[in-house]
């Protein structure tokens, strides 16, 4: 990336509006310098539906190693989560919402738009969604007893992507189910 170059000039760099472009590029530079995340969670908003969907991968990346980065841009993402049209923005968006710290009422927020997503069109969606679910389960227990009834049926009703996920989410989720879960991930509501 050149000095003058900008995060959303790169985002704006592929062949159509789902293709990856430089989304891992820009992953990249914010990783090294997290001070550029407030730019890469501005190309969420942007008119340009590729811009978008990039901005939505490359945060999905950053939240795979350290999804703390993103964690104050929380309201943001779930805001975006609302009004999410596109697939590729809603199975990014999807992976990465149960990977933060969400407040109980941001996790319900969340599993409710999450469980929405289930019923999508798109079965890259469905199934980033049961992992969405999954994710906030496993950081918050209220979900656990939903989210195993959920991956019960799905991995044996869904697509072959959603049963073959299914399984694999199931095996990792009774391991933790039976296990004493030590703390949630959700704090008290605010001014309760």
């Amino acid at each position: 990336m050149t000095k003058r170059e900008t995060l959303r000039s790169m985002l704006k760099e592929g062949r159509h509006r789902l293709h990856v472009g430089r989304e891992h590029e820009a992953a990249q530079i914010v990783l090294a310098n997290p001070r550029r995340m407030n730019a890469l969670v501005a190309c969420l908003f942007d008119e340009d539906r590729g811009v978008a969907n990039r901005a939505a991968g490359a945060i999905e990346k950053i939240t795979r190693t350290r999804p703390a980065l993103a964690a104050p841009w929380k309201s943001e993402l779930l805001g975006r989560m609302a009004e999410a049209d596109e697939n590729k923005l809603r199975w990014n968006l999807a992976s990465t919402i149960g990977r933060l710290p969400l407040t109980a009422p941001e996790a319900r927020t969340a599993a409710s738009l999450l469980r929405g997503w289930l019923d999508d069109k798109s079965s890259i969606v469905k199934t980033a969604s049961m992992q969405g679910l999954a994710d906030l389960a496993r950081r918050d227990p209220s979900f656990m007893d939903e989210a195993l009834d959920m991956l019960r049926i799905l991995s044996r009703s869904g697509t072959p992507a959603m049963r073959a996920r299914g399984r694999i989410l199931l095996q990792q989720m009774n391991r933790l189910s039976t296990q004493p879960v030590v703390q949630s991930c959700c704090s008290p509501r605010q001014g309760a």
